[in-house]
């Protein structure tokens, strides 16, 4: 199957958006993300995170979640990303998770298809805001179902696609994967029990050869075919893992955006020789979302050589 991608936004064809918005590895530098406060952060039970925050009582604090958003963008934007913001609202409260709806890939951006309904009404507003600045999407996927906390674009020739069934099917996945195979990419599917919700809660990549992992959950047949691959994992425990401590940002393969609730998993990544700035998400990680959760990366550079 041949696929062609969309050439109605401005600029003309895919090769316009290579140059502009793309992502050929979660370890390039950052250059542009998508946010979006948290004004509607409500917890959902749709995930065994948060439904045990529910049963413990959690109620979500506006004005702290506020705060530990802005201290996020902050952060970002002291690092030379530029934020671009998606508009808040009330019947989506799950929108400051901007990572699910939609994938930035090497030719552009994709939109997926989430599977939970109010999830999947996300797509079409992210659509709306990526398009008033110039972002059209060159493909949509309509098989089976897919959401964006199971890709990971590991770097330049590699993807990695998370399997739980519940939130990504195989169908889904494949739809996404078919424009990848037909680059000649090397495509690593990770099957694992829904109660992880999404890959990215599990592994995250911090550059081209290294990634965190919650390695004691992770299928046997996935750590061998990284090791095939000559990826290093760095482990989190299970416990860190349930706090969001896999779920973290790569801003440019060396400095690490993770979260302060893992603080083993901090100082192993330090040891590795990374720079680590922790946050406090807290907030966000009782409604089942982290860092990688709360960015959508559009444009990532890769380190000039």
């Amino acid at each position: 199957m041949k696929l062609d991608f969309a050439t109605d936004h401005a600029g003309g064809g895919a090769a316009d958006l290579v140059q502009t918005h793309a992502v050929r590895g979660e370890a390039d530098r950052l250059v542009d993300v998508l946010l979006c406060g948290p004004s509607h952060l409500e917890t959902v039970p749709c995930c065994s995170v948060t439904r045990e925050s529910m049963r413990n009582g959690f109620v979500v604090a506006q004005d702290e979640a506020q705060r530990q958003h802005a201290a996020l963008r902050q952060v970002l934007e002291r690092h030379g990303v530029r934020c671009h913001a998606m508009p808040a609202t009330p019947e989506l409260p799950d929108l400051c998770f901007t990572r699910d709806a939609g994938v930035m890939t090497p030719w552009g951006f994709v939109a997926l298809k989430p599977a939970m309904a109010h999830r999947s009404v996300e797509v079409d507003h992210l659509v709306r805001t990526l398009s008033a600045i110039g972002v059209r999407p060159v493909r949509r996927i309509t098989e089976g179902t897919i959401e964006g906390g199971d890709v990971c674009v590991a770097r330049p020739g590699l993807l990695v696609l998370g399997l739980s069934g519940e939130r990504t099917s195989t169908a889904g996945a494949e739809a996404f994967a078919a424009s990848f195979v037909q680059q000649g990419w090397d495509v690593l599917y990770c099957s694992f029990d829904p109660h992880f919700l999404h890959l990215d809660t599990m592994f995250c990549m911090l550059d081209a050869n290294t990634a965190l992992a919650c390695t004691d959950v992770l299928d046997d047949g996935f750590l061998a075919a990284l090791a095939a691959r000559d990826i290093t994992l760095i482990p989190v425990s299970y416990k860190e893992a349930r706090r969001l401590g896999c779920n973290v940002v790569s801003l440019d393969g060396r400095t690490i955006l993770m979260n302060a609730a893992a603080p083993q998993a901090a100082e192993r990544v330090r040891a590795a020789g990374f720079l680590v700035e922790e946050l406090d998400v807290s907030q966000f990680a009782a409604c089942g979302g982290g860092l990688h959760c709360l960015t959508l990366p559009l444009r990532r550079l890769p380190a000039r050589g």
